[in-house]
């Protein structure tokens, strides 16, 4: 069964790939931004952020391709509760690198499948990650081997690439934390054929 990615994201293509999961690649264009603010605007939490802007990419994508099973996913940082957005800027991605700093936070990753305009499942996930207390120069250091693209697309970190030596521990399945919790996906798409 041939499923459609809903992501630009080359990560959760890969994992996708990895896992023997054949899909095709239409991003959905979604403007995440203003999303969050409206949804920011009527106290949604950064869980219920991800799991709307999750099932937004798949369903709009699903809209156009009747009958086909469309994948969206999202995830989000949560600190205190709160939703802590990707940088724009160098600059923006140091100041939230300096907010992680020493902080245990949760990155909250996101799953729909939807087919014919509409949800047919869903899957959030939690992980939870501590990291160093690291000076300014660390820190700086880190950001300086990242592509500024790579770092506007996907976050400030990527444990995938290097990432991981920000921190101190990380609770939760790697895949999620890359982007998609692919055991759960694979569970779901078996149900269907």
């Amino acid at each position: 069964m041939k499923i459609i990615l809903a992501s630009k994201s080359e990560i959760r293509k890969k994992i996708l790939d990895k896992n023997n999961v054949s899909s095709i690649v239409v991003p959905s264009n979604v403007d995440e931004d203003q999303v969050k603010e409206s949804l920011l605007v009527v106290g949604a939490n950064p869980l219920l952020v991800s799991k709307n802007l999750a099932e937004l990419k798949s369903t709009k994508v699903s809209i156009k391709y009747p009958n086909q099973i469309v994948l969206g996913a999202d995830s989000v940082i949560s600190l205190n509760e709160e939703l802590v957005n990707k940088p724009k800027t160098r600059n923006e991605a140091l100041k939230i690198l300096k907010k992680l700093n020493g902080s245990l936070h949760y990155l909250i990753t996101s799953v729909c499948i939807s087919r014919n305009g509409a949800m047919i499942w869903n899957f959030t996930d939690s992980s939870e990650l501590k990291m160093k207390k690291l000076s300014d120069n660390e820190l700086k250091s880190y950001l300086k081997k990242i592509k500024t693209e790579t770092l506007l697309a996907y976050g400030v970190y990527q444990i995938e690439a290097g990432g991981l030596e920000l921190f101190e521990s990380v609770k939760g399945d790697r895949d999620s934390i890359m982007g998609l919790p692919i055991k759960q996906i694979i569970d779901y798409i078996k149900t269907l054929s």
